[in-house]
């Protein structure tokens, strides 16, 4: 079997993080969250993968050079962003005539790729959409079925809490149903290619699953995402809490929360304190400060005495010794100014 992993979104909800690394290579613990994704569907029998973006392209070849074994990456240069369904039209050529997942590569999930293809033959689908469950669809829109799991519409997000099942962000599709659609024009998969393929009547089924399922385009819940792994939330995935890259360097005197990544070359100085927080590859948290509920990205840096909370820093971004900041987001090389 086929896929097509959709990495060309800019990560505008991750940023600043996101500006000088794809969101699809940012590290969930160990590995960017790509390497997760692509494993997924190595389980599941997939062994050929296309990629495209238009975003950061070059940072992806080093990825793709370095990665090993199933599946097999074929990659597409996007001249200009093509949307969700623009990019699946645009690599039609790559994935023959059976039929081939597709999904968004900023979905961390456990969902069964198989039983999903299974229910989907067996219906006969044109596409077959997995669904999940929250509490709160106002973030995300409702896609409501019928009794015999048929797709009747895609709603509008709604303004008032409401619960129900929502696009989780894959899908199977018959390569010979998407032949509407020209190569190289900007689409949305959600508000142009599923709307028109449920109004003209053609099998587009919803495939319901507890399954684990999170967004981590944001950065809540790309933390969240490191909580859950570490908490082994997820079929199959196991880390230690707190998770220390062996070639990280923690004084003895520090302390380290359970929900902790430090990543790889990361230091944490003497009586320094880290709470459910994310290292990157070099950050350095300085003697004596305090790191809560943020995010270092790679070569970040906290001076001795700061104190940052809530916070994203991107690729080396600087706190000064003894400043204190809550909340902010701190570009690339910059660095935070006190009261910030």
């Amino acid at each position: 079997m086929k896929a097509v992993v959709l990495v060309g979104g800019e990560g505008t909800r991750l940023r600043p993080l996101t500006e000088t690394i794809p969101k699809p290579l940012l590290l969930l613990v160990d590995r960017p969250s790509l390497d997760h994704v692509l494993d997924h569907l190595a389980r599941h029998g997939v062994h050929e993968v296309v990629l495209s973006s238009s975003y950061l392209e070059a940072t992806f070849h080093a990825f793709i050079e370095a990665r090993h074994g199933d599946p097999r990456i074929v990659w597409i240069t996007e001249e200009e962003p093509l949307g969700t369904g623009g990019a699946i039209v645009n690599a039609l050529e790559h994935v023959g005539d059976e039929p081939f997942l597709a999904l968004n590569g900023d979905i961390l999930t456990d969902l069964d790729l198989t039983a999903m293809l299974a229910f989907h033959r067996e219906r006969r689908g044109a596409a077959t959409i997995a669904l999940h469950r929250v509490e709160d669809a106002r973030p995300f829109g409702l896609v409501p079925t019928a009794g015999d799991g048929r797709v009747i519409e895609f709603r509008e997000k709604p303004s008032e809490p409401v619960p129900g099942e929502i696009n989780a962000g894959t899908y199977i599709l018959d390569p010979g149903q998407l032949g509407d659609w020209t190569r190289g024009e900007n689409l949305s998969i959600e508000r142009q290619i599923f709307p028109e393929m449920i109004a003209s009547g053609r099998p587009v089924f919803g495939f319901p699953s507890d399954a684990y399922w999170l967004d981590i385009g944001t950065p809540e819940m790309y933390l969240q995402a490191h909580f859950d792994m570490l908490g082994g939330r997820l079929d199959g995935v196991r880390y230690a809490a707190p998770f220390v890259a062996p070639d990280a360097e923690i004084d003895l005197r520090a302390h380290l929360g359970r929900w902790v990544v430090v990543g790889e070359r990361a230091v944490v100085g003497a009586r320094a304190q880290v709470d459910d927080s994310v290292l990157h590859v070099g950050a350095v948290v300085g003697v004596g400060a305090r790191v809560l509920g943020t995010i270092l990205g790679p070569g970040a840096c906290v001076g001795a005495g700061a104190t940052v909370t809530d916070s994203v820093l991107a690729e080396n971004a600087v706190v000064p010794e003894g400043v204190s900041i809550a909340g902010e987001r701190i570009s690339a090389g910059q660095e935070a100014l006190p009261g910030s």
